[in-house]
């Protein structure tokens, strides 16, 4: 068959396939009166996962899962537009990791607005001048995220999402590496790429700065110097990918929430985050972990922080499998409440592999 046939063919199809989503967001705008009438969220974290896991349970191929996953991730980011503005505030400036989480999770129809500090993401939702904040929690080499931690004991915000986004760091810069006397990043990433810094740039000074794409934008208008960030900083600062990878270990995921002011209803894999601090007595930790063992519950992680208002005394915080309305979950939850000074749910999401 001629080439000029089999691309007629496939723009009958597109025409097609245009009318089905024409006729998708008709029921998506539907969907959005239906809700605004009953005062619901817009982003309905269960809906989404129901509809990727349809998708794959359906799926014949060719296309893998992933790809289908990241076309629906987009016609889904155009209905939740058609159904209202939805802001989503993150860790800036623009291409940071913490942005790149935000755009797996909500795609490119909604509204991103950076902010300088965990801090001002939580206030932006608070005050209602963002819908959704995308905040760290932890990365799979360097652990928690404090800071995410500590604003949890004080805002009263609800966990409705998670995302895990592998971190690939790459060498940027308009210089070539044999000219590169310094190097911009976090911290936190030079911990991440000293095999590989010890190796190719032993010389070169090494200078931390608030962000990635901050090392980006810095080393866009510097002379001989660097930065370690993502591609898509490379593509934002006009820089060149130098050497890409050089992360020292190929199991780098940081994990990210979506926090907001809804609640998200259960799913078939659920997570619940609890937070609490044990009352000052001998074995009281053990108390409270008594019950999850006693009701079967899975606890996926537990971390502790200083409650920074009475010294010695700490909080923790508890990642759970399953979703805090179910009632093996919920009695277990009554239970530890008991042997607790401070109590929250920090709230049930859909759990994602």
């Amino acid at each position: 068959m001629m080439l000029s046939k089999l691309r007629k063919q496939i723009d009958n199809l597109d025409e097609k396939i245009l009318e089905l989503l024409s006729q998708r967001a008709g029921l998506t705008l539907s969907i959005g009166r239906v809700k605004a009438k009953s005062k619901t969220s817009a982003y309905v974290p269960n809906r989404e996962k129901e509809v990727y896991e349809h998708i794959a349970k359906i799926n014949k191929g060719p296309f893998s899962d992933d790809i289908l996953k990241a076309i629906y991730r987009e016609i889904m980011s155009g209905s939740l537009a058609l159904e209202k503005t939805v802001s989503i505030v993150y860790l800036g400036p623009a291409a940071t990791f913490t942005h790149l989480a935000a755009l797996k999770k909500f795609g490119s129809s909604v509204k991103y607005y950076p902010v300088n500090s965990i801090t001002e993401i939580f206030t932006e939702v608070e005050k209602g001048r963002a819908d959704y904040g995308v905040v760290p929690i932890e990365n799979s080499i360097e652990g928690a995220v404090n800071h995410t931690l500590d604003m949890f004991m004080e805002s009263d915000l609800v966990i409705c999402s998670e995302i895990s986004l592998e971190v690939v760091q790459n060498l940027l810069a308009k210089c070539p590496l044999s000219q590169v006397k310094r190097v911009y990043s976090k911290l936190e990433v030079f911990g991440q790429c000293r095999l590989w810094l010890e190796s190719n740039l032993p010389k070169a000074e090494l200078i931390d700065v608030s962000s990635t794409a901050k090392a980006a934008d810095i080393a866009s208008s510097e002379k001989n110097c660097a930065a370690i960030g993502s591609s898509l900083a490379a593509e934002c600062y006009g820089l060149k990918v130098l050497a890409p990878s050089i992360e020292d270990s190929t199991h780098n995921i940081t994990r990210f929430l979506v926090i907001g002011k809804f609640p998200s209803a259960p799913t078939k894999k659920d997570k619940t985050s609890i937070m609490f601090s044990a009352k000052d007595k001998p074995g009281a930790l053990h108390d409270i972990l008594v019950p999850f063992k006693k009701c079967g519950i899975n606890m996926t992680k537990i971390e502790s922080r200083p409650s920074k208002k009475k010294a010695w005394e700490y909080y923790f915080f508890v990642d759970l499998e399953g979703h805090s309305e179910n009632t093996k979950i919920k009695n277990a939850l009554i239970q530890l409440k008991k042997h607790t000074n401070v109590f929250k749910v920090l709230g049930s999401y859909p759990a994602y592999n």
